[in-house]
């Protein structure tokens, strides 16, 4: 479930580039090297909107103990977890991982440093992050320093969740999603839900290129309401060529979507949705 990856043109899903290889390296130097060029953006919008979510949530007497924690999907090598933990910044992060004197660095090298970095800006309100992707390299590094308190690699579109995401999912109060929204589908939701022993609430950050009403009515099936404001998007990277700029406009205008000032403008957008238990 690893977000597509923009860069060179070496393959194409629906139009959309995607690129598997920079979540399949032992550390976030490529990944962070890529997208650089194409000022994937997405996850610096998120960062306040998780972290008034997770507060809001943790806010909640759900009559279990322990603080709920924070399921990120598709969370490649921790990014979203970084941000919502951490006095760090998506700029910040980007400047670290390309810069000069870190690309000769062994990997370990660098995860002793980055482990060292993150416990330094970690938040006094820090919340439990588990982070779920099939890139097993991905979740490995960021488990490794810190970022994430559990990391798990099932691939919920093909089975359902091994044991250990099975307990995992107990202690689940909200569910991030800043990428792979053209990956995962209904399915995957379904069984997190299905797992759940908390009330959950969902915050996602979807591509206008893609329908996410199938996931709104899997979450309604389980008794989660859906909100999204169409009229604010939030910029997520520019296009890598003219190709996937054709594909992207041909797919806001067949959800009925303006792709003017925005897909138009050279940028992929996305909207957010909030989903959380229906009190009605």
């Amino acid at each position: 479930m690893a977000e597509s990856g923009p860069g060179d043109t070496e393959g194409v899903v629906g139009g959309k580039s995607r690129f598997d290889d920079i979540y399949d390296r032992p550390d976030p130097r490529a990944y962070f090297r890529r997208l650089a060029p194409l000022e994937y953006e997405i996850p610096h919008h998120a960062q306040p909107v998780f972290r008034q979510a997770a507060t809001n949530r943790a806010a909640l007497d759900d009559g279990r103990p322990g603080r709920p924690a924070v399921l990120d999907v598709c969370c490649s090598y921790g990014i979203n977890a970084a941000l919502l933990n951490h006095d760090v910044t998506l700029a910040k992060m980007y400047e670290r991982y390309s810069s000069p004197d870190r690309q000769t660095m062994s990997t370990a090298e660098l995860a002793a440093q980055d482990k060292e970095f993150y416990a330094e800006r970690r938040r006094p309100d820090a919340v439990p992050v588990f982070g779920l992707d099939v890139a097993a390299p991905a979740v490995h590094y960021a488990l490794e320093v810190g970022l994430l308190d559990a990391a798990f690699t099932d691939d919920l579109e093909q089975a359902p969740p091994s044991p250990g995401l099975r307990r995992t999912l107990a202690e689940v109060g909200l569910v991030t999603l800043t990428g792979g929204d053209s990956y995962v589908t209904a399915r995957t939701f379904t069984a997190l839900l299905e797992g759940a022993r908390r009330p959950v609430w969902v915050s996602a950050f979807v591509l206008r290129t893609v329908s996410y009403h199938p996931i709104v009515r899997a979450l309604a099936a389980h008794g989660l309401s859906t909100t999204v404001d169409v009229s604010r998007t939030y910029p997520q990277r520019l296009f890598t060529g003219e190709r996937e700029q054709r594909y992207a406009i041909e797919a806001v205008r067949a959800l009925g979507g303006d792709p003017a000032g925005r897909e138009k403008a050279g940028r992929f957008h996305s909207l957010h949705y909030e989903s959380r238990p229906d009190t009605r």
